[in-house]
């Protein structure tokens, strides 16, 4: 067992920062005999050196001058999880070009630029080390590198945001509006105050490109995900769902078709049997399926100060050895393939449809007709809430690809005897 010091750098002291330094001292002692060597924060990058910190940090390790760190050959790791894209890729290529291991918990930078940073990193031959990017304490950056490397993975679904999990989770149980159950999630630190890139989807498509990226050895970018959120989402709809056997999330699909990509965020109509079903409150689950391993799920918290720290000081321990056995670089990106993208227009689905009638005779003779021109078969239809001359009716069709169902829409939003067409959302297959 060698007796040498790895000495890292933690880029940003926020939650997550304050997390890693954590678990870094708890595990001091532990850590010696994971890895082979000790372990030792030598610097700490902040933008303000002044700012008042917790006690339990060593102020002498703070420091706001990036060059302190770059240009320190002793640190062999720079931990960033300060977030956003700038400053943090400029500091990560500059680290890799100086020979430096990185591990980052930045998911907007991985779905934006991967590949040039995973480019800079095999060059140099150095680890770039990214797990606590999706998912929080949840492993699966390594499964899907390594331990399902024996499969064509051919799906991944995932609850892979846990900010509007708990929304609609407070939706289904507790009959909350969007509005009520978004203000609660405010107040428990779920959501941020600016909430968009969680209700609107942004958070979860980033991840699921990253993710994407891995299962299918192809390069997949945020620009690249379809994206729709949850604020259109109604207590009705929830209601109906429950009737018609389902519950809603949000899911983040990545689907290989004949060769094709097609990644998607959106609502969805998931079985109640279905695993994801019951990943409740701001828990997260990952979903794979493989042609080896079959089916298999990851489970757990995919947010917060301790489980992303997880994550990210499992990085750690894992470049640390490779750093021992003088071994790094070993893996380095996995994206050998070129597979096209699958627009949304392609995608074939089920869908949900709620719409707003004038309740007279002849009305679900048009709709049907306006569909059937458009190659869309409906599995069923009800009708409710009759009053003054309207009534409510749900329409869920077979499958049928997207551009055919939005054909249809447009025709039928046209129509003198529609109100209003309130909801589309797409179902999930029953097995």
């Amino acid at each position: 067992m060698e007796s040498k010091v790895i000495k890292i750098a933690l880029l940003g002291l926020g939650n997550v920062g304050t997390g890693v330094y954590k678990v870094l001292e708890n595990q001091k002692d532990l850590l010696v005999k994971k890895i082979g060597s000790q372990v030792e924060i030598k610097k700490i990058l902040v933008r303000d050196k002044n700012k008042k910190r917790s006690d339990i940090v060593n102020s002498e390790l703070i420091t706001d001058n990036w060059q302190e760190i770059i240009q320190d050959e002793e640190i062999q790791i720079i931990v960033e999880v300060m977030g956003g894209i700038e400053p943090a890729k400029t500091y990560i290529l500059e680290a890799l070009e100086a020979g430096k291991n990185v591990v980052t918990a930045n998911k907007d930078l991985l779905a934006e630029y991967g590949k040039d940073l995973l480019n800079m990193a095999s060059l140099h031959n150095k680890d770039l080390a990214f797990e606590a990017s999706v998912a929080g304490g949840i492993p699966i950056v390594r499964p899907l590198k390594q331990c399902l490397a024996a499969n064509n993975i051919y799906e991944i679904m995932g609850i892979i945001n846990g900010t509007t999990n708990y929304i609609l989770t407070k939706m289904t149980y507790e009959n909350l509006d969007f509005d009520k159950a978004l203000e609660e999630a405010k107040k428990l630190g779920y959501a941020e105050a600016d909430p968009t890139a969680d209700i609107e989807g942004y958070d979860a498509a980033r991840k699921i490109a990253i993710l994407a990226s891995l299962a299918f050895q192809s390069r997949v970018s945020f620009k690249d995900v379809y994206v729709e959120g949850i604020t259109k989402i109604s207590t009705a709809d929830i209601e109906y769902a429950r009737e018609l056997g389902y519950v809603i999330k949000l899911v983040g699909i990545a689907r290989n078709v004949n060769d094709n990509i097609e990644t998607r965020v959106h609502p969805m109509f998931l079985p109640k049997d279905h695993p994801l079903a019951s990943v409740n409150d701001s828990f997260n689950a990952v979903f794979v399926r493989g042609d080896a391993v079959g089916e298999a799920m990851f489970f757990g918290r995919g947010a917060g100060e301790l489980p992303t720290a997880s994550a990210v000081v499992g990085d750690i321990i894992d470049i640390g050895r490779n750093i021992i056995h003088h071994s790094t670089g070993r893996i380095s990106c996995t994206c050998y393939n070129n597979l096209n993208i699958h627009p949304i227009s392609e995608v074939e689905t089920s869908y949900y449809l709620r719409m707003k009638v004038k309740d007279k005779p002849g009305v679900m003779a048009s709709i049907a007709s306006v569909f059937g021109n458009h190659d869309v078969s409906l599995a069923s239809v009800i009708q409710k809430h009759r009053t003054q001359g309207k009534a409510e009716i749900v329409i869920v069709t077979d499958i049928v690809k997207e551009k055919y169902l939005q054909d249809a829409l447009q025709i039928i939003k046209g129509l003198s005897i529609i109100e209003e067409i309130s909801a589309v959302i797409r179902v999930g297959d029953k097995n």
